[in-house]
């Protein structure tokens, strides 16, 4: 099943509509079915697979999300790039609801979840000093500013558990550290790209300000859906141009993020 799309998109159901001459893909892999079938189209001369991160009804709360079955079924239809819009939270009175942040390191605060493809079969220790690709950023920054944001070009996402919320004294501990934004599905998204050797790029929409960062009631689901879909026609257009910028050849070291390595299994 491979070659089928050169480009990987994980995202919410607004996405589908860039997609020209799309099709459903089922994909089975060793750790279940993904979200939801793959839909695979062009975006401006390029193959590209869409997967909903959350199913397209929403169904998978954060930490029931099936990220590895996810990247693996994007793999295996040939995806070698990925981007990955998100809605965060900001931990600064810098970022507003509506800022656009195209972070360049990660903190992982959860809990539980599943967040390698080597857990049997002997010890693979991955590098993941920084978490996304350069080149993919540098690309991202780029499409951003092209389609009207001015977007900040480094920040560190927090990812916690949720599906609740912070309180405002973890907010404010989080805040305390430097960290600028946080969400709920960022990781282990981001290593288990780098477990396949993917590039992976985080495409961050500010969708309210954290507990902690103002006074007010706190976070609402409410808030974040409205201002994500005030935003969603503006961050497709930024992903499109980025998915027309990215270079075919991979001259980043994601690819080589196994070399020299020996596999428990083979990868799609």
């Amino acid at each position: 099943m491979s070659e089928l799309a050169d480009i990987g998109v994980i995202g919410g159901s607004g996405f589908y509509e860039f997609l020209d001459f799309a099709d459903e893909v089922l994909v089975e892999t060793p750790f279940g079915p993904p979200s939801d079938p793959l839909v695979i189209g062009s975006v401006a001369g390029k193959r590209v697979a869409f997967v909903p991160r959350h199913g397209r009804d929403h169904r998978f709360p954060p930490h029931r999300i099936p990220y590895r079955a996810n990247l693996w079924a994007l793999r295996s239809v040939g995806v070698r790039q990925v981007l990955a819009p998100t809605a965060v939270g900001s931990l600064t009175v810098d970022y507003g609801p509506g800022k656009l942040v195209i972070p360049d390191q990660l903190v992982d605060r959860t809990s539980g979840r599943v967040q390698t493809y080597f857990d049997e079969g002997g010890a693979v220790h991955v590098q993941f000093a920084d978490p996304y690709c350069p080149v993919g950023r540098t690309v991202a920054i780029a499409a951003a500013r092209a389609t009207s944001w001015d977007p900040a070009e480094e920040g560190t996402l927090v990812v916690i558990e949720g599906p609740r919320f912070s309180t405002r004294a973890e907010s404010r501990w989080y805040a305390r550290q430097g960290w600028t934004i946080i969400g709920m599905t960022g990781h282990p998204e981001a290593v288990l790209a780098r477990e396949l050797a993917l590039c992976y790029t985080a495409i961050a929409l500010v969708t309210d300000t954290d507990a902690g960062v103002e006074e007010g009631e706190g976070v609402t689901q409410e808030e974040v859906f409205k201002v994500f879909a005030a935003n969603v026609a503006r961050l497709r257009d930024t992903v499109m141009k980025a998915i027309e910028d990215l270079p075919a050849e991979r001259a980043c070291p994601c690819p080589h993020a196994l070399d020299g390595m020996a596999l428990p299994f083979e990868l799609p």
